[in-house]
C-alpha cells in the first residue's frame, strides 16, 4: 500500500492535491502527518527527499513533489488524468499552470481552511490571477460539460485546484458563469469534505502562517478546535 506524507491539513496546499486525488479516485494509502507547528522537533530535510511535504512511498520507490506524484499514479491507476485525449491535454495544461503559477494568490491569499477573512482590497496582481483561475474553470466546464473541469469525472486537474476552491472561500472571493455551480461543487465533494472535517478538528497553530491573516485583512470566523 502507499504511504503519503503530509503536514497539517489546514495549511498544506502543496498536501491537499495528492490527498484528495487518492481519496476521490478510491486509491488506497496510508497517511502519515508531518505538523508545522514549531517546537516539535520535526525537520523535513531529515525525511523527505527535498525537505518539504508531500511525498508517496511505494515501497522502495519515493516520489515527492505533488505533480510527480500524480504522474506516477496515473501510471498506476487508470482515471486519474482524463481518457479523452483532448480533454487530458487540456487537464494537464491547466494543472501544470497552476503547479508553477499564481504566485500572487499563494502569496497574498495562503490555505487557511477554518477560518473566514474579510479582505480590505486586494492587489492587482491577486486580482490578475484570480481572473485567469476563473478563465480556465469557465473554459473547462464549458468545453467539456463539467461538473468537473475536464468532463464527468474528478480527475488530477481538480485536485490540483482544491487548494484554490478553500482560498476562495476563506478571503470571500466570488467567481462568475459555471465556475460559481463548480466551487459550490467541490466543496460539497466527499473527500474535500473529509479533509475540511479533519482540517477543523487539528489544534495545531502555526504562527507565520496565523501571522499571514492579519496582514491580508479581518478574521471574522474561526470554526477550528481550539488551540492547544
Amino acid at each position: 500500500m502507499y504511504t503519503l506524507h503530509i503536514a497539517n491539513k489546514n495549511y498544506s496546499s502543496w498536501s491537499l492535491r495528492p490527498w484528495v486525488l487518492m481519496r476521490a479516485r478510491g486509491i488506497a494509502f496510508e497517511e502519515v502527518s508531518h505538523p508545522f507547528t514549531p517546537g516539535n522537533g520535526q525537520d523535513f530535510r531529515d525525511i523527505a527527499p527535498a525537505g518539504k511535504v508531500p511525498w508517496l512511498v511505494d515501497g522502495e520507490t519515493v516520489v515527492w513533489d505533488s505533480l510527480a506524484i500524480a504522474e506516477y499514479l496515473a501510471e498506476h491507476h487508470a482515471g486519474v488524468w482524463p481518457t479523452d485525449a483532448g480533454a487530458r491535454a487540456w487537464a494537464r495544461c491547466a494543472a501544470a499552470e497552476m503547479h508553477s503559477g499564481f504566485a500572487n494568490l499563494r502569496g497574498q491569499h495562503g490555505m487557511n481552511v477554518g477560518v473566514r477573512v474579510a479582505v480590505a482590497r486586494r492587489s492587482p496582481e491577486v486580482l490578475a490571477d484570480i481572473a485567469r483561475i476563473e478563465d480556465l474553470w469557465n473554459e473547462g466546464l464549458l468545453r467539456f460539460g463539467g461538473p468537473f473541469l475536464a468532463g464527468r469525472e474528478f480527475t488530477a486537474v481538480d485536485a490540483f485546484f482544491a487548494p484554490v476552491v478553500y482560498r476562495f472561500r476563506t478571503y470571500g472571493v466570488t467567481v462568475s458563469g459555471a465556475a460559481a455551480g463548480y466551487l459550490e461543487t467541490m466543496l460539497a465533494h466527499p473527500a474535500l469534505k473529509a479533509w475540511e472535517a479533519a482540517a477543523l478538528a487539528e489544534d495545531f497553530r502555526d504562527p507565520p502562517h496565523e501571522a499571514e491573516l492579519a496582514q491580508i485583512g479581518t478574521v471574522t470566523a474561526d470554526l477550528r478546535t481550539p488551540a492547544r
